[in-house]
């Protein structure tokens, strides 16, 4: 069965039907997800040598786009999987790889840090304040962290961070949402699709190891000008044609301003 004959399905039996109580009570829609991930769609842009469908960015975004019509927080969580898994494809551990693949694992991005008003984002300066320490294998990392779509309920995060050693630009790395002292305050009103779980998230600090940092220290920001920036605007264009208004994608850089967008 192609993927588009299994995500019809998947739309007319769990995704439009929890679509309203999503929209109504604000509630993440984690039956749509789970749907998604046991037909292989979270894993659809994973080699096919590790399970995944080994399909591109075209492909997620004809799965975006359809997803949207029928729930926008949906769609908007699989944006920012998407673009994170990109990463993680090109980065990433064979292990996470195949458990995205699985579709056992859902990602998200955390890569905005405030700033003061009228000012580019953090991200978008490439400084960020985010800190990284390290000490033997253990890294500490400490920032705050918004529009962090799924936060609270992703399984991993796509960071970043000033570089450990690197003179300036950006580091970035998976941390797993599991890991003690990550903080997800109340979600906001507002704050991206309602059901979309974007918020805020404080690590201050949290320890993840050394080898969880994702491609060269102090290289970051040319991965998410390649690779990140590059999906999350195809994302948002084939949402833009699926639902009326500016679209929100979880994250925030260069002159789109991506993140500060709204679905609904």
């Amino acid at each position: 069965m192609s993927y588009r004959s299994t995500l019809s399905r998947l739309l007319d039996a769990v995704i439009a039907p929890s679509a309203e109580r999503v929209r109504a009570q604000g509630r993440f829609p984690r039956s749509s997800l789970t749907a998604l991930g046991q037909a292989g769609l979270l894993g659809l842009t994973v080699s096919t040598d590790l399970g995944g469908g080994g399909r591109g960015l075209a492909d997620a975004a004809d799965v975006v786009t359809r997803v949207a019509r029928a729930c926008p927080a949906t769609a908007t969580v699989l944006r920012s999987h998407y673009a994170a898994a990109a990463v993680v494809e090109a980065y990433g551990s064979r292990w996470l790889r195949g458990e995205i693949a699985a579709g056992r694992h859902l990602s998200s991005l955390a890569l905005d840090e405030p700033a003061a008003e009228g000012r580019r984002t953090r991200l978008q300066s490439g400084a960020p304040d985010a800190s990284a320490t390290r000490s033997g294998g253990v890294v500490a990392l400490r920032a705050r962290k918004h529009d962090v779509v799924a936060a609270g309920e992703a399984d991993s995060y796509i960071w970043s961070s000033r570089p450990l050693a690197a003179r300036d630009g950006l580091t970035l790395w998976v941390v797993p949402a599991h890991a003690a002292d990550l903080f997800v305050p109340a979600r906001p009103v507002g704050a991206g699709p309602y059901g979309s779980g974007t918020s805020t998230v404080f690590a201050d600090p949290v320890l993840i190891p050394a080898d969880a940092m994702l491609g060269p220290d102090g290289e970051g920001f040319d991965i998410v000008q390649d690779i990140v920036e590059p999906w999350l605007l195809e994302l948002r264009t084939a949402v833009g044609a699926a639902v009326t208004g500016p679209v929100a994608v979880g994250s925030s850089f260069g002159p789109a301003r991506l993140a500060t967008d709204s679905l609904a």
